[in-house]
């Protein structure tokens, strides 16, 4: 297959793209998912609305570094005059791509009609690409779906013809419906409907864990991208793995030390990108340091611990306390 594909005028590598994930893929994830390997990455996604009303977290969402490049602001919203007047907005920040968020299963988003609500209208769905397309300009926009709003309506198919008559650049395509959340298995099968449907790039979504489910998608779907959500959780190291493996070079996985030492490695760097102060900022990190330490011997009590967190030093002496847990629990089994 060809090392890369284009996204109008943005090239990016065919490895792996680190999906947008709300609350998680925040700047620090990005540039850790980067210094890895991930090809591409998106923002977490941004209301259009709360944009035009001058949202107070908009600078910090939307702005693009040149480390995180190639990189795409993501959109969610359902009325096509919002959605052009955000666009216009978001492209002072000068992200390379602007996607919409037409997957999102949470209430909250869905409530609104918006996310992956949208499933269940496309003519609106095709409407509000067309606005954004054409307040874009000669940036790009792509649009994630789902498979369906539920089995017995799955319609990525169709919608992503739609999408792509209206204007869209790529179509990204997770393979659960919305009522399946991110329970099940994602359908592969999916993807590879969308593929034979459109004729712009198809990112596939769903069920990435290592580099042979990536290598599967690419090979099952004939996709032109593949990209990792949950995958990547306390996981960087997926992007170099996939990578490895698409050009044929042996991967080494790190051990626990080396886990442990990027996993500081990202609570500084959120520590360094956060404006809150460090027992604040450090709310942030919790999760992620549970994420590092998830799969090892006693992990589950030390993940709790992770969300008590209030401070680096903290962080420090659990990292050191969970490798010597593992050291002696490799000398009592010898």
């Amino acid at each position: 297959m060809n090392d890369t594909l284009k996204i109008g005028e943005v090239t990016i590598e065919r490895t792996a793209a680190l999906a947008p994930m709300a609350g998680v893929a925040d700047r620090a994830y990005r540039l850790m998912s980067k210094k890895y390997g991930a090809a591409y990455v998106i923002s977490e996604m941004v209301s259009a609305k709360g944009i035009c009303y001058n949202d107070r977290k908009t600078a910090e969402l939307c702005t693009v570094t040149d480390e995180e490049r190639p990189m795409a602001v993501q959109l969610f919203g359902n009325e096509p005059d919002f959605m052009a007047e955000a666009v216009k907005i978001v492209l002072d920040y000068s992200p390379d791509i602007i996607d919409i968020n037409m997957g999102c299963p949470v209430p909250k988003v869905v409530g609104t009609g918006a996310g992956s609500a949208l499933m269940k209208n496309v003519k609106l769905a095709a409407d509000v690409v067309e606005a954004a397309v054409k307040a874009a300009g000669s940036t790009p926009v792509t649009v994630k779906i789902r498979s369906g709003w539920s089995a017995d309506s799955i319609n990525a198919p169709e919608m992503a013809k739609a999408l792509e008559a209206a204007g869209a650049a790529a179509i990204a395509v997770h393979g659960r419906t919305r009522d399946m959340f991110y329970s099940g298995e994602s359908s592969i099968d999916v993807v590879k409907a969308v593929k034979k449907a459109v004729s712009v790039p198809v990112i596939g979504n769903g069920d990435i864990i290592n580099a042979d489910s990536c290598v599967k998608m690419y090979r099952e779907t004939c996709c032109d991208l593949v990209m990792i959500g949950r995958g990547s959780y306390g996981n960087p190291f997926i992007f170099q793995e996939i990578a490895a493996k698409l050009h044929g070079k042996i991967y080494t996985p790190p051990d626990l030390e080396e886990k442990m030492k990027v996993m500081l490695e990202h609570i500084r760097l959120i520590l360094e990108l956060s404006e809150k102060c460090e027992e604040l900022a450090m709310h942030e990190a919790r999760k992620h340091a549970a994420w590092y330490m998830n799969g090892y011997y006693g992990s589950a009590k030390f993940r709790g611990r992770c969300y008590q967190l209030s401070s680096y030093a903290e962080a420090e002496a659990l990292a050191a306390e969970f490798i010597e847990l593992q050291r002696q629990h490799k000398i009592n089994k010898m």
